[in-house]
């Protein structure tokens, strides 16, 4: 065969989640979208901000070349800039725009990050469950992924199992908070204690680690505290997406900080700047780049999904269903009714209900209610959850 075989198989074995939202798509075509109660992808169903359209009836006024020709490699400097000032007046820090990469969205920044930093043979772990497609993006960097669960009763980072998987392979550790798929929020303690653990494998095995912390849902909190991790640990870098604050997961557009306080911080600004030449991740939608410069501190409708996780909970624990109250993100973390989730899912798919199974996010035995839909789709499926669990019953 001569096409890369590590691609084919990336492309043959696809996504779960967007395999289940296809399907999805197709029963909605054949029943009625009002009679299928899809959860699977995180698509938010709150509109983009008025100030979204604003921006952009603003730039359509500019002169063509201006509105669509190409920005500087590493983004527009009204936008790095916005950026920067924004991160400095709510973190009490002192970046610089020059420290901001612009970017493509979180897959894009992510993936940049890691082809920075790794070099074959590192190992790069992730806090189970995770995101899949941390997966392929380490891999594709030349990295091995190394899965660490996190403690199962409140799915926060257990620090004796990242320390029992540091090696002197680990090159860096991605952590997630708010998490997609739980909604768990790591917890300052927790954060402290994981900094801890890393810096003495640091110093026993003579090593840098760096954190790697990937914050699409930084906006979407529940009142807990959502802490600023370059605070705690320095070898931070922050991957950041527009896709849920501003509801634009479409338009691919997020950034790259590599904090001023992180030891390595010059090298890595030419690693970064390499890496995105080196992927052809250059030049991000200019359009949606002075959306970000316009538009940066414009809260996220978190009142919308709050309402939406308050129906589905309660909703749900009237019927007898275990899951993880969701601190933050948009996401229900739910207990299967047998310890096969696959199984589950199957069983839930044939009253239309369509939430993930957990398997393919690294953690048996739960399934992903995204609950960003629209609300009536979360109150007219109630009946249907109603149904699928008497099918368990004796």
């Amino acid at each position: 065969m001569s096409i890369n075989q590590k691609s084919y198989d990336y492309g043959a074995s696809r996504s779960s989640i967007r395999e289940i939202a296809a399907y999805g798509a197709a029963r909605k075509a054949q029943i009625g979208v009002q009679n299928v109660f899809d959860f699977s992808l995180g698509n938010p169903s709150v509109p983009a901000p008025d100030s979204v359209r604003e921006s952009i009836e603003r730039s359509l006024s500019l002169p063509a070349t201006q509105l669509h020709g190409y920005t500087p490699a590493a983004g527009l400097p009204i936008a790095r800039k916005a950026v920067a000032d924004s991160l400095n007046r709510r973190f009490n820090t002192s970046y610089d725009p020059g420290d901001v990469y612009m970017t493509c969205g979180a897959a894009a920044s992510l993936s940049i990050t890691l082809n920075a930093i790794v070099n074959p043979g590192d190992e790069v772990i992730v806090i189970a469950p995770y995101f899949p497609e941390y997966r392929v993006w380490i891999e594709a960097a030349g990295a091995s992924c190394v899965e660490v669960l996190a403690d199962t009763t409140t799915f926060q980072i257990d620090s004796d199992s990242l320390h029992s998987a540091l090696s002197e392979r680990t090159k860096a550790i991605i952590i997630n908070s708010p998490n997609n798929p739980v909604g768990s929020i790591y917890s300052r303690e927790r954060l402290k204690a994981a900094a801890t653990v890393i810096r003495e494998c640091e110093r026993e095995l003579g090593t840098s680690i760096y954190l790697l912390s990937d914050e699409p849902y930084r906006e979407i909190s529940y009142g807990a505290e959502v802490p600023w991790v370059p605070s705690i640990y320095d070898r931070t870098i922050v991957c950041y997406s527009y896709s849920k604050s501003l509801s634009l997961p479409g338009e691919r557009i997020g950034w790259i900080l590599v904090p001023n306080t992180n030891p390595d911080h010059e090298s890595l600004l030419a690693a970064v700047a390499g890496a995105g030449r080196k992927l052809g991740f250059v030049c991000a939608p200019a359009l949606f780049q002075r959306v970000v410069a316009d538009c940066v501190d414009v809260p996220c409708d978190v009142g919308a999904y709050e309402r939406n996780r308050a129906i589905l909970t309660e909703g749900l624990l009237r019927l007898g269903y275990e899951f993880i109250e969701p601190q933050g993100a948009f996401y229900l973390w739910l207990k299967s009714l047998e310890p096969d989730s696959v199984s589950f899912f199957e069983k839930a798919k044939a009253f239309e209900l369509l939430p993930v199974p957990s398997d393919s996010f690294g953690c048996a035995g739960w399934v992903r209610v995204s609950y960003c839909v629209g609300h009536k789709t979360i109150v007219d499926s109630m009946p249907a959850w109603e149904r699928l669990a008497a099918a368990y019953r004796p």
